[in-house]
């Protein structure tokens, strides 16, 4: 059955289609209220020489379709299905990366609280999401600090004949170890902490001050400063919560576009409790097929978005379940209420449902595939999305939100007003991310550093980056390198060479644990401080190889991440079944490649420089009479193995004697005549 002839079978009720290329591939995938009226309206557009539709009808030769109940759940289901098999006629999300959570186990016997980007259903906790990413780091260090709960890789369904450096500074209760803690002591810790992230700030001062009585009663007096001191940073949060409060707003997230030259940028400012607390910028470059849309529905085009985020210092997370902390004024300052702030012209006119602007742009249908990948299926949304250009899945998208939420959520695209202003900020700060990304070539070394930051998860901006490389060939003369980067350029000065001496053979993980566990064993004995982060140039291998060893000297905090060679993936560990894959264009991936291509080289050249003193030292030390005081008189005084080989006898035997010189010279000139 050809496709038109599949194509009259189809049903007339709501569902999802998949279009197959000639090796099966689903190369894009739409959903409809009415199937078969739906794709039947395909052959149309590219009988009148849609550029998009005649390019997707020329490369699909099959069709299949999921049937649902109504036009809301083909919407879920083809969001879903867009993100499993990325056709690559739709809009993706190359990384659709979002705001981080803290992550409370609570189905483990010691509970650990970590921060992590992929929500799972597995027992735990999580709270959030954070705005900025370091803000829920501050969260899990402030825990560490005060509750004592540890965010390490120690396996603590048993016990270890002895605690990591955490307890030693009184970062953790040790439950890694029996006898430092209690499992009733521990879960009172664990207790204290969910109460903090649940926002329960008054219900856990209560509980802190009755225990500190009591403990000073039984004059317990260590116990009670301990529990004083969590007491005044709950004081403390309680204020900075009361002074973000002060001015209440709606929650909204609101966007804004630049489409110049067939690239485009998009600007999403997230407000929360009424000021702008971050903004999220996407990328999207090279539109050929986008600029003709259809007129009966989305048809997402062949492109790819990539995001970076600019955060701002002590924003406050959104979330039924907020942390504390203190957001701060971004971009213009705008504020909810603010109406100086706003420009007095709007950023670009309104659109209707699926026409093209003055630019030849259709923005409506890049904000229904964007929204949809944004929101569907997170468990937080916003109470307000505000968009600069509608589209006709914008109430279906809104109505499902609202019953996925609990609550009712509005998309809605403001024409006049404070709303509208806002929009229309967001348009001005994209014309200048646009301006950055596109026109400007070198990014600053602090916008570096912070969108390295961001993307490595790292808690503070990195100062020091060490990279590690193991270079040998089938495991002869395995070496490795250590090169480091400081505050945006190579320290040469601090590069250094490892001999692998433990490892036989092609072991390159073992060869990675040794060479780290030397490095940082003597920093700790140095007592020099630790980099900001530790690059791995190799995969999941040789960063879990680096890991064991750090985790061996007790480091377990310590930032660790490996960039596979061909993929140019990025893992982080702790994360590793969330790699992070960064634009191809971005100047972060671009930091880091140079570090790990230095660490190469400068393991290659010392590879290169061990293989040639081992050809060496075997090659002389072979032929009679030369021994390891002969051998380094001869280089010495040649320079090379080379020059010892096209020596003449007579230059020989001015080091050493002329018996000997002979012999050398039949050694390298074996099929020529002895000179008379």
């Amino acid at each position: 059955m050809d496709l038109h002839e599949k194509i009259r079978t189809l049903p007339t009720q709501p569902g999802v289609y998949l279009y197959k290329n000639a090796r099966g591939e689903v190369i894009y995938i739409g959903k409809a209220k009415n199937l078969r009226s739906r794709v039947r309206s395909y052959f149309l557009d590219a009988a009148q020489a849609n550029a998009k539709t005649g390019s997707l009808m020329r490369e699909a030769v099959d069709i299949s379709y999921i049937l649902v109940g109504n036009e809301s759940e083909a919407l879920a289901l083809e969001n879903n299905l867009i993100k499993q098999r990325k056709p690559r006629f739709n809009i993706l999300l190359r990384d659709d990366k979002t705001y981080p959570y803290v992550k409370l186990t609570l189905g483990d016997r010691f509970p650990k609280v970590f921060v992590t980007r992929r929500l799972r259903k597995d027992g735990a906790a999580y709270y959030g999401p954070y705005f900025p990413g370091n803000l829920a780091y501050r969260v899990v260090e402030l825990i560490h600090r005060s509750f004592l709960i540890p965010s390490c890789k120690v396996d603590l369904s048993r016990y270890h004949p002895r605690a990591c450096l955490q307890y030693y500074i009184h970062r953790c209760l040790g439950p890694c170890v029996e006898g430092f803690t209690t499992p009733e002591a521990y879960r009172q810790a664990v207790r204290d902490a969910e109460m903090l992230l649940e926002g329960k700030a008054a219900e856990l001062e209560k509980t802190l001050t009755e225990r500190m009585m009591q403990a000073a009663e039984t004059e317990q007096f260590e116990s009670a400063a301990r529990l004083r001191d969590q007491l005044a940073t709950v004081h403390q949060l309680q204020e900075k919560q009361r002074i973000a409060t002060a001015e209440l707003g709606d929650d909204a997230d609101v966007f804004g576009y630049h489409f110049e030259g067939n690239a485009l940028a998009v600007n999403l400012f997230h407000i929360r409790r009424g000021k702008i607390v971050d903004r999220r910028e996407f990328f999207w470059e090279d539109l050929p097929e986008i600029m003709e849309a259809p007129a009966e529905e989305a048809e997402q085009d062949e492109a790819v978005l990539t995001e970076e985020s600019h955060a701002p210092s002590f924003p406050t997370p959104a979330s039924k379940n907020r942390s504390p902390g203190t957001p701060v004024h971004l971009g213009s300052g705008a504020r909810v209420g603010d109406h100086n702030t706003h420009p007095t012209e709007p950023a670009y006119p309104a659109t209707d449902l699926w026409t093209l602007n003055e630019t030849g742009f259709n923005p409506g249908q890049l904000f229904s595939a964007l929204l949809k990948q944004l929101y569907i299926d997170q468990p937080y949304v916003p109470r307000s999305i505000l968009i600069p250009a509608d589209f006709p899945d914008r109430e279906l998208l809104a109505s499902l939100l609202s019953e996925r939420a609990g609550h009712r959520i509005e998309v809605a695209v403001p024409q006049r007003g404070e709303k509208r202003s806002l929009v229309d900020l967001a348009g001005q700060n994209a014309k200048q991310s646009y301006v950055q990304r596109f026109r400007v070539l070198e990014p600053s070394q602090k916008a570096v550093k912070e969108a390295l930051a961001d993307a490595l998860m790292l808690p503070e901006l990195p100062h020091r980056i060490e990279c590690f490389d193991i270079s040998h060939i089938q495991g002869a003369e395995t070496v490795a390198s250590l090169v480091v980067w400081e505050d945006g350029k190579m320290n040469k000065s601090e590069y250094r060479k490892f001999k692998v001496m433990t490892v036989l053979g092609v072991d390159d993980f073992a060869s990675m644990r040794e060479v780290v566990h030397r490095r940082y064993r003597r920093l700790k004995e140095e007592g020099k401080p630790m980099p900001s982060l530790v690059l791995i140039d190799g995969g999941l291998g040789q960063l879990r190889a680096a890991a064991s060893a750090l985790e061996e000297l007790g480091l377990t905090t310590q930032p660790l991440a490996s960039i596979a060679k061909k993929e140019e993936i990025i893992y982080l560990y702790g994360n590793e079944d969330e790699p992070v894959v960064l634009d191809r264009r971005s100047p972060v991936l671009h930091l880091i490649q140079l570090i790990r291509d230095e660490s190469h080289r400068f393991a290659v050249g010392y590879h290169r420089q061990r293989r040639a003193m081992r050809d060496r030292e075997s090659e002389l030390l072979t032929i009679p009479g030369v021994g390891p005081q002969t051998r380094q008189r001869l280089i010495t005084h040649f320079g090379s193995l080379r020059d010892v080989q096209q020596a003449t006898v007579e230059s020989l035997s001015s080091v050493v004697p002329k018996k000997t010189a002979e012999t050398i010279w039949r050694h390298f000139h074996t099929e020529e005549p002895q000179p008379q």
